[in-house]
């Protein structure tokens, strides 16, 4: 077979994103989920945080695992993501909460995260002239697979109930994760370094300047996306946008467009760590004018904006990490990096949450809030772009 960088790495990386980024239809799965079962929708929402929380975590801590054999990494997550969902789907038929919590939440998340991270670093070594590009191109899919998930999903619902759903779920994701998993290598000429990285070493990293300030400037994105996300059908309904599809799946496109984006972009930055400044600019900017006014098209505006910024800050960041600490052990690094998404799974719902529903503020507090995140996360990135490059590592 021709040993090309689409064939090693792009069309592998989308077939996992693909399949995996189905877990952002699960607003559309729940209700379904929670009537089979005879619970509220309260009683499982849990189930998504800790899918979330689960892939940050695996991410975190199989970065390892990534950098010695991308293939087994890669059908590895295969077997947790599809077992996770088959389970799930056994959890929904006998009704047990604890099992789809198991299923859904840890074992399909812990499939997430390791599919999410294996194809990351092959793509930026077959794509080392362009690794925006490559970035972009994979996780972009992960944005783009709710929209070609949703009409699948609304159709089986529609037929049979939500144990068949999650199992063809399931059935569609064998097949191109297990194809990935075979074609997906990385270039014969890279050789990985064949010492360990030691424990202080890790550490090194884990409490460089530069890290800190780059995994909280991650955190507070995904926290704002997550905390508008949740809310995002109330406040079109507040401002009489009453396509609640077309809606969401105008937030889909931006979201696709803006981890394509972003990251291709960068491409031409010589300052790579500039699109996270451009993100959060642009993000508390539309924050604050939400709050002044709640005028439809302003509100409109800043939901594409921001899901935009929000796929756009996944896609970059092994790019911004790349030019900080270089390739060696960037699987591991881009692994550490995103624990945040677990730790912003579990804060990000909750804030918007607290906000509304137990404070009882308006939607222009949210705003605010949202754009004080944001304007403390632009001060961040402005540390950061101005601070002094460390060597990077071959």
């Amino acid at each position: 077979m021709m040993e090309n960088k689409f064939v090693r790495a792009a069309i592998p990386a989308l077939f996992i994103h693909m399949c995996i980024g189905s877990v952002y239809c699960w607003s559309l799965l729940k209700g379904q989920i929670a009537a089979d079962m005879g619970v509220g929708v309260a009683e499982i929402e849990m189930a998504f945080s800790l899918a979330i929380f689960f892939l940050g975590m695996s991410a975190a801590f199989g970065g390892r695992l990534v950098e010695k054999n991308v293939n087994w990494t890669s059908f590895l997550s295969m077997v947790c993501f599809v077992s996770g969902l088959c389970l799930a789907s056994y959890a929904v038929t006998i009704k047990s909460v604890p099992l789809f919590f198991a299923s859904y939440g840890a074992l399909m998340g812990v499939g997430l995260g390791i599919g999410y991270l294996s194809p990351v670093k092959t793509l930026m070594l077959w794509f080392k002239d362009t690794p925006g590009l490559a970035t972009g191109i994979a996780i972009s899919g992960f944005g783009l697979s709710k929209v070609l998930f949703s009409p699948i999903i609304e159709s089986l619902l529609s037929v049979h109930d939500s144990s068949t759903t999650l199992l063809v779920m399931a059935a569609i994701s064998v097949c191109p994760m297990t194809l990935a998993a075979v074609l997906i290598r990385k270039p014969k000429h890279w050789v990985e370094a064949a010492r360990k990285i030691r424990f202080k070493e890790a550490l090194s990293i884990v409490f460089n300047p530069n890290y800190i300030k780059i995994w909280v400037m991650f955190y507070i994105n995904i926290t704002c996306g997550l905390a508008l996300i949740a809310f995002e059908k109330p406040i079109g309904l507040h401002v009489g946008f009453t396509s609640i599809a077309l809606l969401s799946s105008l937030t889909a496109v931006f979201n696709t467009a803006g981890r394509f984006g972003y990251a291709t972009g960068s491409d031409f930055l010589n300052r790579k760590k500039l699109i996270y400044v451009i993100i959060f600019l642009t993000s508390l900017l539309l924050c604050f004018a939400s709050s002044l006014s709640m005028m439809s098209f302003i509100i409109i505006a800043a939901l594409m904006v921001i899901n935009a910024g929000y796929g756009g800050g996944f896609s970059t960041l092994p790019i911004i990490l790349k030019e900080t600490f270089g390739m060696n052990q960037i699987s591991m690094i881009h692994g550490f990096a995103l624990s945040a998404w677990a730790w912003a799974g579990l804060s990000g719902n909750q804030l918007s949450s607290y906000l509304i529903n137990v404070k009882g503020y308006g939607y222009e507090t949210l705003f605010m809030v949202l754009g004080v995140l944001y304007a403390a996360a632009f001060v961040i990135s402005l540390m950061v772009t101005q601070s002094r490059q460390p060597d990077a590592k071959a």
